[in-house]
């Protein structure tokens, strides 16, 4: 099973939100500023998981008043990018994460960084966030499945050495604008009729404001229960995967203990996580599985 075996990997539960995160404050956080790569560049050059892309994003837009934290990069979201795309990853050697894998990822930003890296590892990828980076994202997924497919095809030598030659199609990598405290949660956000849930819901970096945790744990929750109703998918049950920059212990906090009352919940061990990720005590990784569910899992 699916679910037994990743919860095998994942080591002690976390019981205790307050504790978690007493745990994690109480080390030495090196300071990361806000966290951006480049807040003032209109467009970043990134290598992440041995391909280059041209990512556009827009200091403008993050310098409106408002929530536009998605327009610009932050530093921990090619972190997580590399280590999902990697084939020792924690998800993909227990087969959260294959070939035939539906992802959804919850305020992706205007980079759609991770759905670029990972979605030619999956069937399909959904990126969402607020409707205002819709433009720029697209721009991204466009350019960059051009830049990347057209990279494979001059690279054939790789073939011959063994090494697996990746094509990002636009087909399996979509954006769907989504509100989490407007919108709800459907299976049309697959993009397939024929697939009515997800097994992996993503957040990069998505918690730093107080009033959104609420809406954005309810939109984990949804999303995650959408695979409930289907009896295929009844001993794998989607997983929630947040990865973070610990920044304020307050809203850390809130979190935690709001995602636990849907969710069980572990912290990647560091010895499951990228040298990248581990090295800096400022990131975190926790996954939740839907608290029936993983009580089904480990009977």
């Amino acid at each position: 099973m699916v679910l037994s075996s990743l919860l095998d990997r994942l080591g002690p539960e976390i019981l205790d939100p307050e504790e978690e995160t007493f745990l994690l404050f109480s080390q030495d956080i090196p300071s990361q500023n806000l966290g951006f790569v480049d807040p003032h560049s209109a467009t970043l050059d990134l290598n992440v998981a041995g391909k280059d892309f041209v990512i556009h994003q827009s200091p403008t837009i993050l310098n409106r008043p408002g929530s536009t934290t998605g327009a610009v990069v932050w530093k921990i979201t090619p972190l997580v990018a590399d280590w999902l795309a990697a084939s020792d990853n924690l998800l993909c050697t227990t087969g959260v994460l294959s070939s035939s894998s539906a992802v959804l990822e919850l305020g992706c930003g205007i980079s759609g960084l991770v759905g670029l890296v990972v979605a030619p590892l999956v069937a399909r990828y959904t990126l969402t966030d607020q409707s205002y980076v819709a433009k720029l994202v697209e721009k991204n997924i466009g350019e960059n499945s051009l830049l990347l497919n057209s990279k494979q095809v001059g690279n054939a030598s790789q073939k011959r050495r063994g090494k697996p030659s990746i094509v990002l199609s636009k087909a399996n990598l979509r954006f769907a604008p989504l509100d989490w405290e407007l919108d709800e949660v459907t299976p049309s956000l697959t993009g397939d009729g024929n697939v009515k849930n997800f097994d992996a819901v993503v957040a990069c970096d998505c918690i730093y404001n107080d009033t959104l945790i609420k809406p954005l744990v309810q939109t984990c929750a949804d999303a995650c229960r959408l695979g409930r109703a289907d009896e295929s998918s009844a001993d794998r049950p989607a997983v929630c995967l947040v990865a973070q920059q610990l920044r304020d212990p307050e809203i850390f906090e809130g979190w935690i203990k709001a995602f636990s009352r849907y969710f069980r919940v572990w912290r990647v061990p560091d010895n499951a996580l990228s040298k990248e990720l581990r090295s800096n005590p400022g990131f975190v990784v926790h996954l939740g599985i839907l608290q029936v569910a993983a009580c089904r899992g480990a009977t």
